[in-house]
């Protein structure tokens, strides 16, 4: 159906509003709100505890990803209209745009929702909870972030296998696609992967210890 910008062209989207915001200008917001986040979240942790850098960036990563998991992905998940909104409202212009590089998100597809509601209601809440336990210190936080990061990097393995799948024809464009598909959620792949190697051998040199003072 034609009358909107999305991969196919046959999409069937009834009722189609366009963006009215330019992508300089969504981009830009959501650039001033990471900016934000990143700054109290580096802060915040020194004024609590002696935390070290890489806890610091450890605590911004899982606040920086629970929110976007709680407020974007969450609005996604439940507003499957999202495209026909005609008030301008930012998350639907978020994903109005990013759409561009994978449409199954204005068509709700089935296997996008169900991961993306998982990852709202669950992991958004616990990569808070993370962020938390780092910054005081909690005993619980190796294994809360190994449990995140696996959901995390399983998650986006699921969405990358469906998309091959179903013919991976989604984006408008290859600057789309590259841009936003592989992009976009490209740290969600690396940063949980290099975070399960660390929680991994953190909890076995704990066990080590443990085993250690038993003998």
């Amino acid at each position: 159906m034609e009358g909107h910008p999305y991969s196919p062209k046959d999409l069937n989207l009834p009722g189609f509003v366009p963006n009215f915001l330019p992508p300089s200008t969504i981009l830009g917001v959501f650039a001033a709100a990471f900016a934000i986040v990143f700054s109290v979240s580096w802060i915040l942790p020194g004024l609590v505890s002696k935390t070290t850098k890489l806890e610091r960036l450890l605590v911004c990563w899982f606040t920086i990803t629970g929110l976007i998991h709680i407020i974007v992905e969450g609005y996604f998940a439940f507003s499957p209209d999202f495209y026909k909104d005609k008030t301008g409202f930012y998350l639907a212009e978020i994903w109005k745009e990013y759409s561009k590089g994978d449409s199954r998100y204005a068509s709700f597809d089935s296997a996008i929702v169900s991961v993306e509601a998982v990852t709202a209601v669950i992991e958004g809440p616990a990569c808070l909870l993370a962020a938390y336990a780092i910054a005081t210190r909690k005993s619980y936080r190796y294994v809360l972030q190994l449990a995140i990061s696996l959901g995390q990097f399983y998650g986006l393995v699921i969405y990358y296998i469906t998309a091959i799948l179903e013919g991976d024809h989604f984006a408008v464009s290859p600057l789309y696609y590259y841009a936003y598909y592989i992009g976009a959620n490209s740290p969600w792949g690396f940063i949980p992967f290099l975070i399960i190697i660390r929680c991994w051998r953190k909890i076995c040199q704990s066990e080590g210890r443990n085993k250690i003072k038993t003998k």
